[in-house]
């Protein structure tokens, strides 16, 4: 077994450095200030006191140049021994003895240098970035800035550039650090035991840094022996190689005007609608189509492209390293790892600043549900079950056969809240979007009877994955105000985008998907058999003011046989577009934010395929370059027009004029906001039938004018419309007491708003 190492630095330096006591977590290294050179530290506590670099890179410190004393001249027939004894005739104060012939020292040039003696360092210097207080944080679940402490970090230590390796792993009887700088040898860089209980083993290596590649070495406690890669790893090899790489996130930030107005764009009464798209199959190299572009080729051609089709955010199918590629990066073994497949830390960055400087804000996948069995990974990390549950009636995913974290052990929570905030602090993240929380929730989710245990009260709520969701949220939005949490939540669990205070779990906002399972049930139904469906459209105001609600048509939806949007649509060609573009006007004047799967906004005809572009090839042609022209107008539509956004998550945001008329399948409503001239009429047309003065109720008397029409020709429409405003007459209907004559496109959405 290890020896136990007790370091000697005091306890009061590394409090007074490390620790901010006002705010209970321990103070931030600073990622923009270089690393700081101090002496050695003296033979008295044998503990260096340097600063602790967090990003920019280290670089050896040169040689003190010192100028040389100019060497004393002495007659050429000087012995030796005259010489030693003049020399301490000298230090005694007398006067030497001359002689009449002189020798001349060597002398020193004030060019040249002395070299700066260095202390001998050991292959593993005893070494830590943790203080007692940082220590008392992760063993209570409560240090949220593990990144800055676990991992690998390259330092200056007794003014020698190496890299400070710490690692958890509790019931471990040995671990060492390997990798090419040693051979792989598992006996050369053994790391120092803490004795405090904490776990963690640590060390400084010397001469080691940024671009070595390594792994832990881990004995475990039955004596079984294990190379993991380094759960804090901030950079991993390129799938499928698996060890983990010395790196920083050191970058140069210069999207400071968008954080500093971050909240007005994230606020929930501002528009949102969301871009998702996998950054391995958006576009592919068109010379080389197997081979992925690199972040900075992405940024090149998606920037502007969500910029000119008037998204607001786009949301990263996950970016964490993953070692399956057809896992689509829900299979995470590097948690603080942009993947390498498409580049560097540093390019990710600036594709994210890039979209910052455009306006557009970047909202990334993140799974804290479950991870892999991966050998290299977190699975049995030490030996034990560390991270996962021990019973597999909590431990274990039935459906994705992988490994669910232990949400009750603090150390598990530490990591997972850590791994949060890491992506917001270092990657300027403005969002993340949680995988998988209904499997979180429940402890019965996809199991059969006697594959689950009842809680301790009776239930099947996972009572501490319940706690882990409230403390996740409250730790990003204390520390990140102007970011929002989503939620891929399905069930009917209460208070989902609720405050913590109030009993809610705390998001922002939760996949409204009981809305999309209806609407798409409906927009299959060939439209002569609409009218048997009609509730399925107007169940969904029932509850869309209980939660903050987005309203989701992603990935899921177009995969595993279910077709393409397009294809799901019935109808000849041109009904399932004119369906199609009916679809999406319903979604972008339905209450809630807005997200779209990419291939969508074109009409991709194939489902989305994980391993090679999107056909964007199709968008020469009319039908779908019309398609986009629509969805371009829609956003367009959304972010100008209040009534759609202003009280998006209010009941009294939308209001019903007809909502009963299945017979027709014809909806009538109204959007509204804080001004009631920016009221916004919405009719939708279920049916391939033309409505000739068709009489609508309006919210008010005044000249109403077509502000949309997705049935226009530019978007390959047939070009029906009410190309003049139309005065409205004092002539009730449908409960108002102003109405309109209007024309209804066919299969069509037009909206109307007072001038």
């Amino acid at each position: 077994m290890a020896k136990k190492t007790k370091t000697t630095q005091p306890e009061q330096n590394l409090i007074d450095t490390n620790a901010n006591l006002t705010s209970g977590q321990p103070a931030p290294f600073p990622e923009s200030k270089p690393v700081k050179v101090k002496k050695a530290a003296s033979a008295k506590n044998n503990q260096s006191t340097d600063n602790f670099p967090e990003a920019l890179p280290v670089k050896e410190t040169k040689a003190v140049s010192r100028k040389a004393k100019p060497a004393e001249t002495l007659p050429p027939e000087t012995s030796i021994t005259e010489l030693v004894t003049n020399i301490a005739a000298k230090k005694k104060k007398k006067p030497a003895e001359k002689s009449s012939a002189p020798i001349v020292l060597p002398v020193i040039q004030d060019t040249e240098t002395v070299p700066e003696v260095h202390e001998t360092l050991n292959p593993v210097e005893i070494y830590s970035r943790f203080s007692d207080f940082d220590i008392d944080l992760f063993k209570g679940g409560k240090h949220f800035k593990l990144y800055e402490k676990l991992g690998s970090h390259v330092v200056t230590h007794k003014n020698v550039v190496g890299t400070y390796f710490a690692v958890w792993a509790p019931n471990a009887q040995y671990v060492s650090v390997i990798g090419n700088f040693n051979g792989w040898n598992n006996g050369g860089h053994a790391l120092n035991h803490r004795w405090d209980g904490s776990g963690i083993w640590e060390g400084f290596i010397p001469h080691i840094g940024n671009g070595e590649v390594y792994k832990y070495f881990i004995r475990s406690g039955s004596g079984e022996l294990l190379e993991k890669g380094d759960p804090f790893a901030l950079r991993c090899e390129e799938p499928p190689l698996t060890a983990s790489i010395v790196a920083d996130t050191y970058y140069e930030w210069k999207d400071q005007d968008w954080m500093a107005k971050r909240y007005q764009h994230n606020a929930l009464d501002r528009p949102y609608s969301v871009y998702e798209l996998h950054l391995g199959s958006w576009a592919r190299n068109n010379e080389s189509p197997d081979e992925f572009l690199t972040y900075n080729q992405i940024a090149d051609r998606l920037v502007p492209y969500i910029k000119e089709m008037g998204f607001t955010h786009v949301e990263f199918m996950p970016i964490m390293e993953h070692p399956y590629y057809p896992s689509w990066g829900y299979q995470l073994t590097g948690y603080f790892a942009a993947t390498s497949r498409y580049g560097t830390p540093q390019q990710l960055m600036e594709l994210i600043e890039r979209f910052h400087q455009e306006g557009i804000g970047v909202i990334l996948d993140w799974v804290p549900s479950h991870f892999p069995g991966d050998a290299h990974a977190l699975y049995r990390f030490d030996g034990t079950h560390l991270y996962e549950h021990e019973d597999v009636r909590k431990g274990y995913h039935p459906d994705w056969t992988s490994y669910i974290f232990n949400y009750g052990r603090n150390e598990v929570k530490a990591f997972l809240i850590s791994n949060a905030l890491f992506w917001l602090d270092r990657y300027h993240a403005d969002g993340l979007r949680v995988d998988g929380v209904a499997s979180m929730l429940y402890l019965d989710y996809s199991r059969k009877h006697g594959e689950w245990e009842q809680n301790v009260f009776g239930g099947n709520q996972n009572l501490e994955a319940i706690e882990f969701l409230k403390e996740f949220n409250k730790a990003v939005y204390s520390t990140f105000p102007d970011v929002q949490t989503i939620a891929e939540e399905s069930t009917s669990f209460k208070g989902v985008s609720r405050p913590v205070y109030t009993g809610g779990l705390g998001f922002g906002m939760k996949w409204m998907m009981g809305w999309m399972h209806d609407t798409l049930n409906y927009f299959k139904q060939d439209p002569i058999n609409r009218k048997y469906h009609h509730n399925e459209l107007t169940f969904s105001l029932i509850y869309a003011f209980n939660e903050n609600f987005m309203l989701p048509f992603s990935h899921d939806e177009v995969v595993y046989g279910k077709g393409s949007m397009l294809t799901k649509m019935p109808g000849d060609e041109w009904q399932k577009y004119a369906n199609l573009r009916l679809l999406y006007s319903y979604m972008f004047t339905h209450p809630g934010t807005k997200l779209m799967f990419m291939g969508s906004e074109f009409g991709q005809t194939a489902e989305w395929a994980f391993d090679k572009s999107l056909d964007w090839w199709l968008t020469q042609f009319d039908c779908h370059s019309g398609m986009q022209e629509a969805v371009k107008a829609l956003n367009s539509l959304y972010r100008n027009e209040p009534a759609l956004y202003e009280k998006g998550f209010q009941g009294d945001s939308f209001q019903w004029i007809d909502g009963g008329n299945a017979n027709d399948s014809i909806l009538v409503y109204a959007r509204k906001g804080h001004d009631a001239a920016n009221d916004v009429v919405v009719v939708l047309n279920m049916t391939p039938v033309v409505r000739y003065n068709f009489r609508i109720g309006v919210t008010g008397a005044g000249q109403w004018k077509e502000i949309f029409n997705s049935d226009r020709k530019q978007y390959w429409g047939s070009g029906v419309d009410n190309p003049l405003p139309l005065a409205s007459e004092a002539q009730g209907w449908h409960g108002q007491e102003n109405s309109i004559n209007i024309t209804v496109p066919p299969l069509g959405a037009v909206m109307f708003k007072k001038v």
